[in-house]
């Protein structure tokens, strides 16, 4: 029996693409205990695939606020975030790992595969044979280089045991289970063959039969994810009210998230010149999941819940504008349209198409 930990702490893209590694464990070791540590605000993201009677997933989460206490430390809140450490390194002791997989390449990630890798050690019962302490040794997986446009530090590999090659241009599905197929002896799944799954049917199909946040009749509005952390990401705004508009001529109500104030300031102004547009209130992480799942379609920029509509295999156009088509662009479904590329974004002919073939699907 294999105790497998995964250390990817964030941000909401790349720990949904790094769900298909737990499959992935699943198909090779089918009895191993599983635990991820994941940041505290990501949590809602891996507990679909939690371990239940019907469904073997991941057995443990464990939180970690790495984020939250260096803010708190700036504030000077030493003993709350010191007992708070203490309590997230006493959780790492649950099992002895087997192995550890990194994929993220940062030294916060690397220092969080060392704490494991020393909480384990020390769990490990000292009055072991030396034999059987040379087969409870803990293997620390992680990537030997960065892909193109991602972030990487190298130190990192410092804290590894075995570190991974991967390509220079590698989709973030394809790395993450390049890096745990070597770190376990196996060769790397065929993309085609064996194509990356991320939620269970069951838990996808129930999103659906789920009351909706806003209201809303299921199929009847496409939402519209303008926004993203970095602004070079952004699609024009006079295209998401051309598209706006259009959605509308289809009766199809046109909803414009918004994570903060700008943002919201943002979808405020094209909802003025799309009549019948939706702001919504602020959503949770659970209702995004809903929300997605009922809507007709999802048309949204290089971001994170752009991703998680593609990953729950909804229809979904995904617009890249100053972000590489390879990196993420989901290839699993045919109800899956990427559109642009890095320095090439799509113009509103190209989307409103692609909004037709995917309604009349």
């Amino acid at each position: 029996m294999m105790n497998i930990l995964l250390v990817k702490l964030s941000s909401l893209g790349d720990v949904l693409h790094n769900l298909p590694v737990v499959w992935d464990i699943r198909n090779s070791y089918p009895k191993a205990y599983i635990a991820w540590v994941v940041e505290e605000q990501y949590v809602k993201i891996l507990e679909p695939l939690l371990t239940t009677e019907d469904f073997l997933g991941i057995d443990l989460i464990i939180p970690i606020s790495l984020r939250r206490w260096k803010k708190e430390i700036l504030k000077g809140s030493f003993k709350d975030v010191w007992r708070e450490f203490l309590a997230f390194r006493k959780s790492l002791q649950v099992r002895h790992w087997d192995v550890i997989i990194e994929t993220q390449g940062l030294i916060k990630s690397a220092l969080v595969t060392a704490w494991a890798k020393q909480s384990s050690m020390r769990s490990f019962d000292q009055t072991a044979t030396a034999e059987e302490g040379l087969n409870n040794k803990v293997k620390v997986v992680g990537l030997a280089n960065k892909t193109e446009y991602s972030g990487y530090e190298p130190l990192a590999r410092f804290f590894y045991d075995q570190s991974v090659q991967v390509p220079f241009h590698d989709h973030a599905v394809d790395r993450s289970r390049l890096v745990l197929a070597q770190g376990l002896g196996k060769t790397l799944p065929n993309r085609i063959s064996l194509p990356p799954q991320f939620y269970p049917d069951a838990f996808v199909q129930d999103l659906t039969l789920q009351s909706n946040p806003l209201g809303l009749g299921i199929n009847q509005y496409v939402m519209c994810f303008h926004a993203t952390a970095r602004q070079a990401k952004c699609w024009d705004e006079s295209y998401w009210v051309e598209l706006g508009n259009y959605l509308i001529s289809r009766n199809l109500t046109p909803v414009f998230p918004w994570g903060n104030t700008g943002e919201k300031e943002v979808s405020e102004a094209l909802a003025k010149r799309v009549a019948g547009a939706i702001v919504p209130k602020a959503f949770s992480i659970e209702q995004a999941f809903v929300l997605i799942a009922q809507a007709r379609l999802t048309v949204g920029v290089d971001t994170g819940l752009t991703h998680l509509s593609a990953i729950l295999n909804r229809p979904t156009i995904e617009i890249y504008v100053d972000s590489p088509l390879w990196k993420t662009q989901g290839y699993w479904d045919t109800k899956i349209i990427n559109l642009g590329d890095k320095g090439s974004p799509p113009n509103i002919a190209e989307v409103i198409t692609a909004v037709d073939k995917l309604c009349n699907l």
